[in-house]
């Protein structure tokens, strides 16, 4: 079996973070979401990886994983070009998947208990797609499968007023080869895509089975601010004390934390974790660094209460002030302006930022 990971989306709903960089490679708990899906598959046991690309990012993501040897696997990039929907970006990698079976994942998706049972339930011979779906509150947000007593998908309905369970899909997939001639003769949505769900009713209307698999723990979409910020928090729950740069004594660091090599936390200075910081970076005498915070590398922090919150990286934090659930950018800085004239907050926005002051 093959994986597939779908990376060629514009992160929009990112901006202005993703202005600076592919969404793909902003990090949860200092790796890039991209790299989780990548060990996903490998624990799963699959090593041979296409990474569909779009035209925004697509350099920083091979110049990151390279050919993925560095990861234990082996990366074969395939180039989608404009955003056309699910079903063509999975229509691209044909030639790279051949005859065999394959997992698409989603490349901003994460799923804690990784997608192992799925791909071992997963019967090729029986069945011809199959779906990973997950329990939720409120099914009419969602797309929304509806199963026959031996689990079987029968219809796939997209955010249904009348819904005819609560499982929705959760962008991990399974298919053969026969999804390519379904994608092959899609029209497209009122979207202006080809839509996965399209191809896979296809496959329904022929008469062939879709496999179902209910996955339990969290998943979570990192596509905005705020799920990136509680995607790391999810993380960061489950992270085991890691110390590997140099934490100077009547320094104050409590809880399970995360300290890369080359990082100095300087004495007076508190971190509470669970806290990831990066390497090269400096915690500086007058920082709390509170729980559920990631700092980047090549960081420097003082003057400030963080917590709850994602600095990506080369980082400057200074400002005497109290920052919670943010999210900062590559190479932005927060700064003290309190001995400039006029007194006021001095601003540089971009495009879809969102202050709280």
């Amino acid at each position: 079996m093959k994986g597939v990971i779908l990376a060629g989306g514009t992160g929009s709903r990112l901006r202005p973070i993703t202005h600076t960089g592919p969404k793909q490679l902003v990090p949860i708990a200092n790796k890039p979401v991209l790299e989780y899906a990548i060990d996903d598959l490998k624990d799963a046991g699959i090593t041979e990886i296409g990474i569909i690309l779009g035209n925004k990012g697509r350099d920083e993501i091979q110049e990151y994983f390279g050919d993925g040897s560095e990861f234990g696997v082996d990366i074969t990039y395939i180039v989608q070009g404009e955003p056309l929907g699910l079903a063509h970006a999975v229509g691209c990698a044909r030639d790279f998947v051949g005859d065999d079976s394959f997992v698409v994942y989603l490349g901003d998706d994460m799923m804690r208990e990784g997608i192992e049972d799925l791909v071992a339930d997963f019967d090729s011979e029986e069945y011809a797609a199959g779906i990973g779906l997950q329990e939720v509150d409120e099914p009419s947000r969602y797309g929304i499968v509806g199963r026959n007593e031996a689990g079987d998908v029968t219809e796939l309905v997209e955010k249904p007023e009348n819904p005819p369970s609560n499982l929705a899909l959760i962008g991990i997939y399974l298919f053969t080869p026969e999804i390519f001639e379904q994608i092959e003769g899609l029209e497209p949505s009122w979207r202006g895509e080809l839509e996965i769900t399209d191809a896979i009713q296809g496959l329904l209307d022929k008469g062939r089975r879709v496999q179902s698999h209910v996955v339990h723990g969290w998943w979570k979409d990192t596509g905005k601010p705020g799920d990136v910020l509680h995607a790391n928090r999810l993380v960061l729950d489950d992270i085991e004390s890691d110390i590997q740069g140099e934490v100077e004594d009547e320094s104050s660091i409590t809880g399970r934390v995360e300290i890369g090599d080359g990082t100095v936390v300087e004495e007076g200075a508190v971190v509470r974790g669970p806290v990831s910081i990066g390497k090269n970076t400096r915690i500086k005498s007058g920082a709390y660094v509170g729980p559920y915070s990631s700092i980047g590398d090549n960081c420097e922090v003082d003057n400030v209460h963080i917590e709850s919150s994602v600095a990506i990286g080369k980082n400057t934090i200074t400002a005497d002030r109290t920052i919670v659930d943010s999210l900062l950018g590559r190479e932005a800085s927060v700064t003290t302006n309190e001995d400039k004239q006029p007194a006021g907050d001095r601003l540089v926005i971009g495009q879809n930022s969102s202050l709280e002051l």
